[in-house]
Order: C-alpha cells, then structure tokens, then sequence
C-alpha cells in the first residue's frame, strides 16, 4: 500500500499555519496590557495656559494663604509681653547731687515708673576705679540713694525702689588704657546710675509701653 507523500505535507502545512494563526491570535493582548501600564500623555503647552488663565479669571482660590486670610490670623495673636524700661544717668566725679540735666534725664524714668504702679525698681550706683573700694562703694550708694529720692519727690512709691551701691565693680568701659595711662573717657562712662523698671504684669500693662532705648545725658567731668 503506497503513501501519499504529498497529503501528508499539505497536512503538516496546515497544521503549521494554524499554529502560526494562534500565537498571532494570543498578541494583541500582551500590547493591550502594557498599553493599559502606561502613564497618560502629558496635556501641551497651550492646554497648561489655558487652564492657568481660566483659573485667573476665576477669582482667588479659598487657601489660607491670600492676605486677607493672614491679616485676619495676625490680628488674633497675642501682643507681645511688654519689656522692663531701662536708663543710665551718668554723675561727676565724687559727685551725688543731682542737676538740671540729671533731672531732665530722669523725666522718662518718671513717666515709665507711673504707667506701671505695680512693677519693681532697681537702681544701681557705680564709680570708676579712683579712690578706695569703700569710699566708692560709699558715693555709689549716695548716688543711687539721690535718684531714688528724687523719684519719691515726684510720686513714685518708695517701697517699690530698691538701691544697690556697686562700687567700681561693674564698669562699661576701661578706666585705664593699654600702656596703663589714665582713660578719662572711660572713667566717665563708669560714673552713673543704672535705672530698671520691670516689666508690668499682664494684668497692669498699660496701653502704650514707654520707649526702652537707654537713655543717656553726657555731662562735662568737672
């Protein structure tokens, strides 16, 4: 019985072709997914502007941040706690006594003390370094002695003030130079009254908080 070579290539053919028709069937698929994994096309240019445009237009956005929303947020702060008032008043040399000048030095330290009844003083006398340390320690309390009398004379409570007499231990500037001449400059500066107000309560801060600049009055050493 002979075999029909010929027939069984035309099968094998056919068989061939629809192996080759399933693989291509199983293809799309495989791109259809990855298709679907991938990013959107970014919108063009002009699609941003646009937008950008059509927002403007629109009016300003809700967020916090517009001024208005800021203005409004800064005026429920709390006001910052109110800071002690300080002044310096510089004296003569071995000199208590208070001037003109001295007294028109002390006009803000008044002003600072009646606005806050409630709030401490303190005042602190110094020398410069001339002399002995209990001779300096001595006018330095005078001097701190003078201004708080003078505070009293002009209705400030008496007990609210407190005196120190430092002596030549706190200076704030040299009483000597480097080759160690004198430094009358210097001893100037030392010679004062440090005058602080404490800060008032929350309770008694007044409405307008005095300036806390320190105020000096320069004086001519006699």
């Amino acid at each position: 019985m002979g075999v029909d070579r010929r027939g069984i290539f035309l099968v094998a053919g056919a068989l061939a072709c629809l192996a080759l028709g399933a693989c291509d069937n199983r293809s799309p698929p495989k791109q259809a997914n990855q298709a679907a994994h991938e990013p959107p096309p970014a919108p063009a240019a002009t699609e941003t502007a646009d937008n950008a445009e059509q927002a403007e237009a629109a009016g300003p956005s809700a967020s916090v941040m517009r001024p208005a929303v800021v203005a409004e947020a800064e005026k429920t702060q709390p006001p910052p706690p109110p800071e002690p008032f300080e002044a310096t008043i510089p004296f003569d040399y071995d000199g208590s006594k208070l001037d003109d000048a001295t007294k028109a030095a002390l006009a803000p330290v008044v002003a600072a003390a009646l606005k806050s009844p409630d709030a401490p003083i303190t005042i602190r006398g110094s020398t410069d370094s001339k002399g002995d340390d209990k001779t300096n320690r001595r006018i330095s309390l005078e001097r701190a002695d003078a201004v708080r009398d003078y505070l009293a004379s002009q209705g400030v409570a008496k007990e609210r003030m407190t005196t120190i007499g430092l002596g030549e231990t706190r200076p704030i500037a040299p009483n000597a130079n480097l080759d160690g001449s004198d430094n009358p400059e210097g001893r100037r500066k030392n010679r004062r009254v440090d005058i602080v107000v404490a800060a008032p309560s929350a309770a008694t801060a007044p409405a307008a908080e005095p300036s806390a600049d320190m105020t000096v009055i320069d004086k001519p050493s006699e």
